[in-house]
């Protein structure tokens, strides 16, 4: 597989798990031998670790997942503490997103790996700031998109949304991971196949039901060299 710098994974939704799928993603990743950094741009929904700095618990999860070598900084610039749309929490803040920073930040950890993964907040159109949104994030970072397809009723709809906005916007959806988040939906067979047949992308893997366990456990699941990119 020839890697692009990076790779930017949005949602059809939050917890929808973007950030199980971007660790499982990671591990896929580096068992063929990449160096990987990872990248979560803005955050809400911080805490105060023992040190007393501002930390959210996804970004843990992304630094601890590519194997150390990164501080928190360089994974995380924008830490929220509210869990709330990051647009509100940073006004509250008094603090403005940079979009610049962002790009510069993500072009700077692309310099010293093969590969970025770097991942969104919330859904493709939450707002960031009164005129910017994830999807303007990606667009100024330009990388292929991974959608988190979350497998409960209403995802045909979200999924197929997501996918043409992000297409609308000049990026190339590079895949899409079907990811379970409802042990109770029904007809999961049917949905994916609806889901094949009418994204451009492939799928590159559907990942069971098991909130218990590591994501890394599931990094043979994601078809890697299927990536569109």
């Amino acid at each position: 597989m020839s890697a692009p710098r990076g790779l930017f994974v949005t949602g059809t939704d939050t917890e929808v798990g973007k950030t199980w799928v971007s660790v499982a993603l990671i591990a896929a990743l580096r068992a063929r031998g990449l160096h990987v950094a990872a990248m979560k741009p803005v955050a809400s929904g911080g805490e105060r670790d023992a040190a007393g700095r501002m930390v959210n618990a996804d970004a843990l999860a992304l630094q601890s997942a590519v194997g150390g070598g990164l501080d928190y900084e360089q994974i995380n610039p924008y830490v929220f503490e509210p869990p709330i749309a990051p647009h509100l929490a940073a006004a509250e803040a008094g603090v403005g997103i940079s979009l610049e920073r962002l790009q510069d930040h993500a072009r700077a950890l692309a310099t010293d790996a093969d590969i970025v993964v770097v991942e969104g907040v919330g859904g493709w159109a939450v707002p960031l700031d009164a005129d910017h949104s994830v999807a303007d994030l990606a667009r100024a970072i330009g990388w292929p998109v991974v959608l988190v397809v979350g497998l409960r009723l209403g995802c045909l709809n979200h999924a197929l949304l997501t996918a043409q906005a992000v297409e609308a916007s000049g990026l190339r959806l590079a895949g899409w991971v079907a990811n379970a988040i409802d042990p109770d939906f029904e007809r999961v067979d049917g949905n994916l196949r609806t889901l094949k047949a009418r994204l451009s992308a492939p799928l590159l893997g559907h990942l069971p039901y098991r909130p218990d366990a590591a994501p890394a456990r599931f990094a043979p699941l994601l078809h890697v060299e299927s990536l569109r990119l």
